[in-house]
């Protein structure tokens, strides 16, 4: 395991070094869990108050803060510099060299120099897999996908055909990429064709379903991050594409025709309907839902388990069911308040009201 003087710990961080005694650290952990062998992070109030009972002799701690029997590490931005140590840390699941004996490669399919193919994984035909790129155990490559230079596939991946990724891409367990859209239609107009044109629902006969092909694909930038069982279907005649930069969590589900921009962060559970525009730099935070064909503008926020259901313009906060901009929210949330206060005055006055009406009417 490395060791790291906190020398060292402080030029990776760009910090500045209040130094009491010398110290190793060879791991990261909160001032609680962390012993004499380990740097304490110390971000919040709580954390820096727990730095009176830490074992540890260096802690990581924000602009400002010190104590007296701790050599301390302050940093402008803590969150940053707590990456640079993670990354320095990280050790990446082990993945054996060349292609596993177990691997299925199609005879048309080409490997980059350096390519790393774990267990059961299958690379289709004409798939083209980028240099030092690495795929853990039983993912799927379908006929002609291009994976770009350096990605890492966690296992249990599956990529439809003809989807292409770019370089330095991370997918976790469970990505599925490119599946078909859930696009249908029926011979006759149904109930939801006749509510999108406001119509009043009438009973229907029971008709066929009859599935739309999918002949676009997925297209993904550089850098992207993807997180475990999320999936994206291919465009049904354009292809779904997914900006450079951009980051997703687990559980997302990006409908086909959906163009995504670049550097972007979608939280979990969120559900992106069909043909949506996503700009750049949005920010989707958990279990936010939009219906289908709306744009949302750059640099705009949707807040947690909002409903989305009409386009925003660039840089909109967005919140609430039905979704509205904050400022809207907010005078809402004010209306009920004193909706309330309201109710309450006039339930305090409601015998009088009734006596005085009484009194009149005698």
């Amino acid at each position: 395991m490395a060791k790291f003087k906190v020398e060292e710990i402080a030029q990776i961080v760009g910090g500045m070094l209040n130094k009491v005694e010398d110290a190793e650290v060879s791991m990261i952990a909160p001032p609680l869990l962390a012993d004499a062998n380990t740097l304490a992070l110390a971000f919040e109030e709580e954390e820096i108050e727990n730095l009176a009972k830490t074992k540890a002799k260096a802690a990581l701690v924000p602009l400002g803060v010190s104590y007296d029997r701790l050599t301390t590490i302050e940093v402008e931005r803590p969150r940053l510099a707590m990456m640079k140590l993670l990354t320095l840390f990280y050790e990446e699941p082990k993945v054996n060299d060349g292609v596993h004996p177990t691997a299925v490669i199609d005879p048309t399919a080409q490997l980059g120099e350096g390519v790393k193919i774990g267990p059961n994984v299958v690379v289709a035909a004409n798939a083209k897999i980028g240099a030092k790129t690495r795929i853990l155990a039983n993912c799927y490559i379908g006929e002609n996908v291009e994976l770009g230079d350096n990605c890492f596939l966690h296992s249990g991946i599956n990529i439809g055909a003809r989807v292409k990724v770019g370089k330095d891409c991370i997918f976790h367990n469970g990505v599925s990429l490119g599946a078909d859209g859930f696009s249908f239609v029926t011979e006759n107009p149904d109930n939801i064709e006749q509510a999108r044109q406001g119509k009043e629902l009438e009973e229907k006969t029971e008709q066929v379903i009859f599935k739309i092909p999918s002949l676009g694909s997925v297209v993904i930038g550089n850098n992207v991050e993807i997180g475990a069982n999320t999936t994206i279907d291919r465009g049904t005649i354009e292809n779904t594409t997914i900006g450079d930069n951009t980051k997703i969590d687990d559980l997302v589900m990006i409908g086909h025709n959906c163009r995504i921009g670049k550097g972007c962060l979608i939280v979990s559970q969120v559900g992106i309907a069909g043909s949506c525009v996503i700009e750049d730099r949005v920010v989707i935070a958990g279990q936010a839902g939009f219906a289908d064909h709306l744009r949302i503008g750059s640099d705009s926020i949707v807040a947690a388990k909002a409903g989305v259901s009409k386009s925003f313009p660039a840089k909109s906060i967005i919140v609430g069911i039905p979704a509205v901009p904050k400022k809207e929210f907010i005078k809402k949330l004010k209306t009920i308040k004193d909706a309330g206060e309201l109710i309450a005055k006039f339930r305090k006055y409601e015998p009088l009201l009734k006596g005085f009406l009484e009194d009149t009417e005698d």
